[in-house]
């Protein structure tokens, strides 16, 4: 056992004294003139540093760094402290050197330059991503310019970390090299921002002009997912919020899940999700669970498992949302076809951006920007859709006005054909049902009769009363008129037979004598006073006249809209003289709609009530307390209501039972026929609408009336 242990142990140092000789014998990278040196992830060895206490000393006694096998090294999503170490040669005759770090959202990073004896000679501790004021070189991107002697062996040491994915995409060359390079780079994220800042403010306009909420969450996508780029690409960092670390630290946690959630917003509304595909619609909410775990664990010190959980959801929402997208414009929908496009552009472009971060595809300038050009081009389409969607509402628009148009046409001749068929069958029943039709309208005739000849006399002194007032009022101002108008003539007389040669003065004493007699001003001021009276007198009298004639309507036999709130006034007009001196009359009248009845009946049923509140508040003990007779109407959907209430006294429910059968009263012999009531049920009915009773003993009765606005 001891000599396998033994030659086991011979073995691994072997093989660790073979990759150190390896290492040593690695051919250094060279810094040309002219030419910058990419991806030479072969050429830098990595450790690990799991306790995160690694200082420059202890990265050159370690022995234990590993060469990485690819262009770029893909560090993964680790807590862990790398060192990378890679040696490098100036032969481009210039002092000035420059080496970047193409990855902005790594969270600290610290450089250092070795010569030859294992000295430090140049060493730039950035410290985290906000220091912008201690980099050599001003770029959101991690840029270190140092020196280097011509043909001398350097190491160049990097310790770097970070919540989010780990790579080390290195660009090695002289300062000047490098001046194409961040050209480009701007002009790259310029026409990005220019192209989504122009889609936002596009989709502003169709906001403010058409109110639709696909355009607000649109346009809060385009601002989430422009925050969003604008962080990737380390421009966040110094134009939105600078010196501000704790956005700095999360904001790529915070604004990938804003994005992923405000994405999932705008398609609901865009693809209509809860009309098309309603179960797939609920099951979308599930997906902001592990966004905001994910937020939980990040703002709790667990970075990592908050960046992974984002990847994750991340990829497996965007493949929900495809396969909603495909159901969707399966079902007919149309403008999903532009989501599917631009959706699929989107998520190409991410796919290209990750098989990169997993050295699939390689590191270049094409495949770092494959995610803000395919949202870019996403953004776009986009636009082109919720544009098209207003094109989609005017065609549909005309769409549905022809299909009506047809339907209308459809209708009037199927109502022509079914008219004839109705025609004949009318005419067949009316000639059995004229016998039994003219029987029933005798009695019924009869009932009315009966009912309105009960009701004459007491209507007929109500009116006696009602005008003789006014009539009496006129009449006895003529006489006092008559005497004024003569005094008056005797005056106009005495002018008009005045001698224009006789002496004047002695004329003039006359007449100035007799209307002293006269009081000539008194004269005047009871003419007018007189003529006062006699107009109110007949105003009265036609405002009674016109009130009997609106509640008669005698001259309306059919239906037509009606205005119930002076059909009520002018019921109140003609029964006034039966109410008792202690009645107080409470009306509430709203704004109705003209109503399509039969005004007379109406107006009948209003008096039929009314009068049997009156008598209810006359019957109730002690005689001399205040009743209270309250009218209110309110409009409720397609009906009116009108509610007729008393203070009187009220009934039990075995007579509320009956208060509709013919010939029913509570009402001494002779004072009612018992028919009031049951003909007021009966014209309700007739006009589809129905009466509801709400009384108690002692306390008063309630009649409400609900009538359809049109009866027909």
């Amino acid at each position: 056992m001891k000599i396998k242990l033994s030659n086991c142990f011979l073995l691994a140092l072997v093989i660790n004294l073979l990759i150190t000789s390896n290492v040593q014998a690695q051919a250094p990278l060279q810094v040309k003139k002219g030419i910058l040196e990419r991806n030479f992830g072969k050429k830098i060895f990595v450790y690990a540093d799991t306790s995160k206490s690694f200082g420059i000393k202890e990265a050159l006694k370690e022995k234990n760094f590993v060469q990485a096998t690819t262009s770029v090294p893909n560090l993964g999503v680790s807590d862990k402290s790398y060192w990378l170490r890679f040696p490098v040669v100036n032969i481009s005759g210039n002092t000035d050197v420059m080496l970047q770090l193409q990855l902005p959202t790594i969270d600290f990073v610290d450089f250092y330059l070795v010569n030859d004896k294992s000295e430090v000679v140049s060493v730039e501790h950035t410290g985290d991503r906000l220091k912008y004021s201690s980099r050599k070189f001003d770029n959101p991107i991690y840029s270190f310019k140092f020196g280097m002697k011509p043909s001398e062996p350097y190491q160049v040491f990097l310790n770097i970390r970070g919540g989010e994915q780990l790579q080390a995409p290195l660009i090695l060359g002289n300062t000047e090299t490098f001046i194409p390079e961040f050209k480009s780079s701007f002009l790259i994220f310029g026409f990005y921002m220019g192209v989504v800042s122009v889609m936002f403010i596009y989709n502003l306009f169709l906001y403010v002009s058409t109110k639709d909420k696909s355009y607000l969450y649109y346009i809060i996508y385009i601002f989430v997912i422009s925050l969003t780029q604008a962080n990737f690409q380390g421009y966040a960092f110094k134009f939105v919020w600078p010196n501000n670390l704790w956005m700095s630290t999360y904001a790529v946690y915070i604004l990938s899940s804003l994005a992923a959630m405000t994405a999932i917003e705008f398609m609901k509304q865009f693809l209509h999700t809860a009309y098309y595909v309603p179960k797939l619609h609920r099951l979308l909410n599930i997906f902001y669970i592990p966004y905001i775990l994910a937020l939980v664990a990040a703002f709790s010190g667990y970075l990592n498992t908050g960046y992974q959980t984002i990847q994750v959801t991340a990829v497996l929402a965007a493949v929900y949302m495809l396969i909603i997208a495909f159901r969707v414009y399966a079902l007919g929908y149309n403008p999903a076809k532009f989501f599917l496009l631009a959706w699929s552009v989107f998520l190409i472009g991410v796919c290209i951006f990750v098989l990169k971060d997993y050295n699939i595809l390689p590191y270049n300038t094409f495949t770092y920007n494959m995610m803000p050009f395919g949202s870019a081009l996403e953004v776009t389409l986009l636009s082109f859709a919720l544009a098209d969607k207003i094109n989609t509402f005017k065609k549909e628009k005309e769409e549905s006005q022809a299909e009506a148009l047809r339907v209308i046409v459809e209708n009037e001749k199927l109502v022509r054909e079914q008219n004839v068929v109705l025609e004949i069958k009318v005419k067949e029943r009316t000639e059995e049902l004229e016998l039994v039709l003219t029987n029933l309208k005798e009695a019924q005739s009869q009932l009315v009769d009966s009912e309105k000849m009960a009701g004459l006399g007491q209507l007929t002194a109500g009116i006696a009363h009602e005008i003789n007032n006014p009539i009496n009022f006129v009449t006895s101002n003529i006489k006092p008129l008559e005497l004024d108008i003569l005094d008056l003539d005797t005056v106009i007389k005495m002018y008009e037979d005045l001698d224009p040669e006789a002496d004047l003065r002695p004329q003039i004493e006359k007449i100035e004598s007799f209307k002293k007699q006269i009081d000539l001003v008194f004269v005047r001021e009871e003419i007018k006073s007189l003529l006062s009276g006699i107009g109110e007198g007949a105003r009265r009298t036609a405002e009674i006249i016109r009130s009997l004639k609106n509640f008669s309507r005698l001259d309306e036999n059919d239906t037509k809209p009606v205005d119930l709130n002076e059909g009520i006034a002018s019921t109140l007009v003609l029964v006034k003289n039966t109410f008792p001196d202690h009645l107080q009359v409470v009306k509430e009248f709203a704004e109705l709609p003209l109503v399509e009845c039969l005004p007379g009946k109406i107006n009948q049923v209003f008096m039929n009530l009314i009068t049997n509140a009156v008598h209810a508040i006359k019957s109730k003990e002690p005689k001399d307390n205040e009743g209270v007779l309250s009218i209110k109407t309110w409009q409720e959907g397609d009906n009116v209501k009108i509610s007729i209430k008393d203070s009187g006294t009220g009934m039990p429910d075995e007579v509320k039972q009956k208060i509709f059968e013919p010939f029913f009263t509570t009402k001494d012999v002779g004072e009612g026929t018992g028919l009031g009531l049951s003909i007021v049920f009966r014209i309700i009915e007739n006009h589809n609408g129905n009466i509801d009773v709400i009384t108690k003993l002692n306390q008063g009765t309630e009649f409400i009336i609900t009538l359809p606005i049109n009866s027909k």
